[in-house]
């Protein structure tokens, strides 16, 4: 193990408030915008009241959602007019995308949100509210912001902190950008990765470890589903500069998923402690280190009868399986049907594929290719179990295509399951499997192995996307590559296609998207979704078929004529909404496997 660095970072909020304390100045008042929880600031705010300095504190992060937690009167609210800041710098739905989850937290009030066009500035949201009774208020909410350059030479604007002060007349003393202890321990990381002497080829190392104990929030959003969490911000936006650095380094296009860095493990930790003031530092520690072999899973607890009794144990599960759980609902399958091909992945777990031969036309099965996305790899447990009950049946099945990733995911999910974790998404090489396009090709040598040894000339692929919003709060917001993704809009569809099955991939969209209005609350699930989703993207980039969201499109690289992807909004839901997710799953590879029987029959 190498240790990069190791460092601390004074607490923006506490050294502001003693710099304030030590210069008391009656006649200020001040405001300060950070990365901060609201119990930290009121605690500061009254720290400060104590002694006679005036002082607001609010959030960096999300602030005209914390304004509408925070500051206006919802008791008697009846409508608000939104009027968002459009920037030059920035796409013309950043500021309505950040405004979600506003639809869902008004959504017993009459809500409009359009663009601000009169010119009044694109750093604050206006709103108009309207009372019952009559009354109005106008609100003005300042979004701070400063300019940067991305990864590949482009500008935009990023949330940041801030610092106000005004004089008894209200003037304005300083009103400028503030570094914020948030901003700098991802400044410190990613200069510290910038500035390492990295070997002149792929892969740059075995495992990157940056370990940060942040102040910081995790506050849920009542009656939304969502949480704001500035550790899972974090994560995502370490994780993603860090792609995007090693594209840059490696010469590689941007997004470019065959890049190969290595595993990168962004752990990211909330400083804890009864005081919400006492924390007086921030941490920040990267280390390199070589890829250790996986710890041995241990015995197996229990073992099933048959593929019935796994598929009853299955579908009762109301959160993300283990691998040994799986290995265990899985073993009735490679115990009737047996390995048909079997490798090894990066560090070294088992990837194994079984294959039920049938007179029916076949079809590969596979779930876990991005191991964060949990309902893909159990909707397709669900599916081949389901499949295995029907004697003419005809499949293969690849339980988890990235194991490595997995485990990492249950790590994570061990100390902070309602986080997306998309580190896990990858290998540990670094790469998206499908993508792999030179040996040696660990992973992705099953799914090869699979779709040649059956015949399989349809591949389901089963996949999900975050349950909540996706934000990348300190490069510009929006994640960058993944603008569809940003926020949930429901079960999605993704047909992709070689020359000459377009037909098939309609028809195969057709009635699957027909199949799943069968589901019970699945319907009511998607137009709640989309419906919110297009209150804050202002976009319907896709079709929808009978109340799916689909995107069909040719795609010759695909290693199947035909693949159907599923998306469900999975990452982090537990309890009814996993079991939603897993059986609408479940049911699209039986809609998917039933239709492809008689489109290959009339082809």
């Amino acid at each position: 193990m190498t240790i990069l660095l190791s460092s601390t970072i004074d607490r923006t909020l506490t050294q502001w408030v003693q710099e304030r304390l030590a210069d008391p100045q009656p006649d200020v008042f001040w405001q300060l915008w950070c990365f901060e929880g609201v119990q930290a600031r009121r605690a500061a705010e009254q720290q400060l009241a104590a002694q006679g300095i005036r002082a607001r504190i609010r959030s960096s992060y999300k602030p005209l959602v914390h304004a509408l937690l925070e500051e206006v009167q919802m008791d008697g609210l009846r409508a608000v007019e939104l009027h968002y800041p459009v920037h030059a710098d920035a796409a013309n739905n950043r500021f309505l995308l950040e405004a979600y989850p506003l639809a869902a937290m008004l959504s017993h009030i009459d809500l409009k949100m359009q663009a601000n066009t009169h010119g009044s500035g694109d750093d604050h949201y206006s709103l108009h509210l309207h009372y019952r009774g009559g009354r109005h208020q106008q609100m003005h909410v300042f979004a701070p912001n400063r300019r940067f350059e991305t990864a590949h030479g482009g500008h935009g604007i990023t949330p940041c902190g801030w610092e106000r002060s005004q004089d008894s007349q209200g003037a304005f003393m300083h009103d400028a950008p503030l570094s914020t202890d948030y901003e700098l321990a991802y400044q410190q990381a990613m200069q510290c990765i910038r500035q390492q002497p990295w070997p002149a080829g792929e892969p740059y190392f075995g495992r990157l470890h940056i370990h940060m104990e942040l102040p910081g929030f995790e506050q849920p959003i009542t009656g939304t589903g969502e949480v704001m969490s500035t550790p899972e911000a974090m994560h995502e936006e370490l994780y993603f500069s860090l792609l995007e650095h090693f594209q840059h380094l490696s010469g590689r296009p941007a997004g470019d998923r065959r890049l190969q860095p290595g595993q990168m493990v962004p752990d990211i930790r909330m400083a804890t402690g009864s005081d919400p003031l006492a924390l007086q530092h921030v941490s920040v520690r990267i280390e390199s280190q070589a890829l250790p072999l996986p710890e041995p899973l241990g015995q197996r607890a229990a073992a099933f009868a048959g593929a019935e009794a796994a598929a009853q144990a299955a579908a009762a599960l109301e959160q993300a399986p283990s691998l040994a759980q799986i290995a265990e609902l899985t073993q009735p399958l490679f115990d009737t049907y047996g390995t048909a091909w079997q490798g090894r992945s990066v560090q070294g777990r088992t990837i194994a594929a079984t294959y039920k031969k049938g007179s029916n036309h076949a079809v590969l099965l596979s779930g876990g290719q991005h191991a964060n996305e949990i309902s893909g790899t159990h909707g397709a447990l669900r599916g081949a179990l389901a499949l295995a009950a029907r004697p003419d049946s005809h499949f293969a099945y690849i339980p988890v295509e990235n194991p490595d990733g997995y485990a990492l995911h249950e790590w994570y999910r061990s100390y902070a399951p309602e986080q997306m974790h998309h580190a896990a998404r990858y290998t540990a090489l670094g790469d998206d499997l499908e993508y792999r396009d030179s040996a040696p090709w660990y992973e992705s040598a099953v799914r090869r192995d699979a779709l040649a040894g059956s015949g399989a000339q349809l591949h389901l692929s089963l996949h999900g996307y975050p349950a909540h919003e996706w934000t990348r709060p300190l490069t510009g917001y929006i994640p960058q590559g993944f603008d569809l993704w940003t926020v949930p809009k429901g079960f999605f569809l993704i047909l992709r296609y070689h020359d000459g099955w377009e037909d098939a991939a309609v028809a195969l969209a057709e009635q699957v998207a027909l199949a799943l209005t069968q589901v019970p609350g699945l319907s009511a699930y998607n137009a709640r979704q989309l419906h919110h989703y297009q209150q804050h993207s202002g976009l319907q980039p896709f079709t929808l078929r009978h109340g799916t969201p689909c995107t069909i499109s040719a795609h010759a690289a695909s290693p199947a004529p035909v693949t159907l992807i599923t998306e469900f909004p999975d990452q982090t839901v537990i309890g009814d909404d996993f079991r939603l997710a897993h059986t609408a799953q479940q049911a699209a590879v039986l809609a998917a496997y039933a239709a492809w029987q008689e489109i290959m029959q009339n082809r």
